[in-house]
């Protein structure tokens, strides 16, 4: 009599149940995979190559993950991520050694490194002082701790109209031929703040006088100084533009069928409504190519200036291609690196270490990094964390099974004794 058959069933059962039970223990646990025991019967191979009609049992051939894509669940936490689709997220441990998960649950350390629960960093492309990414091999991501520089402003654009019927106030016999103070001298004003070398706000306030028919004299002043006096200090035009008889774009005078060309000026030292001398602001770049003369009210559809002021870092954003955004208190957001996915060409073949992740192996391949969204790798989505793909209830259900056979494993054991016991009791 073989015993061999209900003890390999029962090892093999029990064996199952040890997968099924922590599939189940790990039904919460973000970024898990469900795992499936996998099995083969054995049977006795003489030397001649037959083999025993009579198996000899079963035997455990392989404990195998399943990569299928988990549902996802909303979070609170301003690193949390997950993969949409294919790839892991690539971490050194604090031993230097390669890591691959799917859990996006991360943070950050003492050293602005992004990390996991277990002080792995999260590795990707860093930016440099400008925002570009530099890409070659990937490192640890870390964020900034200071602030963002000012940036002086360089360039301002006016997108306004110009009313046709609006009646002309420039006075050649005036003197001044404007007054900034006096809203009669001129026919409408627009304001734009802009920004010096130190990122102090100068309020620029544009003045527009209408000459005659289809012509403007624009005038600027900074903080209410003009910007282009004369030597008496009384203000001069920055420029006089000319609007074709239908009232669409201005006329460029060197070459009617270019775009109005861009206006310059230097903006002088003044002080602000704090009180602090503001520095000079040289060349500044004033494009008026789109302005209109039509018979409508005076109306700015949209004024925008580069320039911005010092800023601290206020949030971080991750944006669906792993660049990492960093936002700051000035309004401007600057890339500080961009995430690098890692994929496999047998995911199988990886081995678990614990702690929702893996480590790469001869079987599973090298790593084949890439970008998120670039090949066969996901997307990335901020603000969300993907929950295990393990269906708690046909885990359950795998239980009652197991255990089903593991009881009738033991049944044939139980039966291989009595029929033994009878042998050893006959006379």
């Amino acid at each position: 009599m073989s015993f061999q058959q209900g003890v390999s069933g029962l090892t093999a059962s029990a064996r199952n149940l040890e997968v099924i039970g922590n599939n189940v223990a790990n039904a919460s646990t973000v970024g898990a995979k469900v795992a499936r025991a996998e099995f083969a019967d054995v049977y006795a191979r003489a030397i001649s190559g037959g083999a025993s009609s009579i198996g000899l049992g079963v035997s455990q051939t392989a404990v195998t993950q399943q990569f299928s894509q988990g549902s996802f669940r909303s979070t609170d936490g301003p690193l949390d991520m997950a993969i949409n689709g294919g790839g892991f997220f690539q971490l050194k441990d604090l031993t230097g050694n390669s890591q691959y998960t799917r859990n996006g649950q991360f943070k950050v350390d003492r050293e602005g490194y992004i990390v996991n629960a277990q002080q792995a960093r999260l590795l990707g492309y860093p930016a440099n002082d400008r925002g570009v990414l530099v890409p070659g091999q990937a490192q640890p991501l870390v964020l900034p701790t200071a602030g963002i520089a000012p940036s002086t402003t360089a360039n301002v654009t006016l997108e306004l109209n110009l009313d046709a019927r609006a009646t002309a106030t420039y006075d050649a016999t005036a003197t001044p031929m404007i007054d900034l103070n006096d809203a009669k001298t001129y026919n409408n004003a627009t304001s734009v703040n802009v920004f010096d070398s130190k990122g102090q706000e100068v309020s620029l306030t544009y003045f527009f006088q209408k000459e005659g028919a289809d012509t403007w004299r624009v005038y600027a002043a900074a903080n209410g100084v003009a910007v282009n006096p004369d030597g008496g200090g009384n203000p001069q035009p920055v420029t006089t533009i000319r609007f074709p008889s239908d009232g669409s774009a201005p006329i460029n005078p060197s070459d009617p069928t270019l775009p109005l060309d861009l206006i310059a000026f230097d903006v002088p030292a003044t002080s602000n409504f704090q009180g602090a001398v503001t520095e000079p602001i040289p060349g500044v770049q004033l494009d008026m190519s789109t302005l209109t003369q039509y018979g409508a009210i005076f109306g700015v559809t949209n004024v925008t200036q580069d320039g911005f002021p010092p800023g601290q870092l206020n949030a971080i954003k991750i944006q669906p291609n792993g660049i990492v955004l960093a936002t700051y208190s000035s309004g401007q957001s600057t890339p500080i690196g961009q995430i690098e996915l890692a994929t496999f060409r047998n995911v199988q073949g990886l081995q678990p270490l614990g702690g929702n992740v893996w480590g790469a192996t001869y079987e599973s391949g090298d790593p084949v990094p890439g970008t998120p969204g670039a090949g066969n790798l996901g997307v990335l989505q901020a603000g969300v964390v993907e929950e295990s793909n393990i269906d708690l209830t046909a885990e359950l259900v795998s239980m009652m099974v197991a255990q089903r056979i593991y009881q009738a494993n033991a049944q044939t054991i139980k039966t291989q004794d009595s029929v033994l016991q009878t042998l050893v009791n006959l006379k």
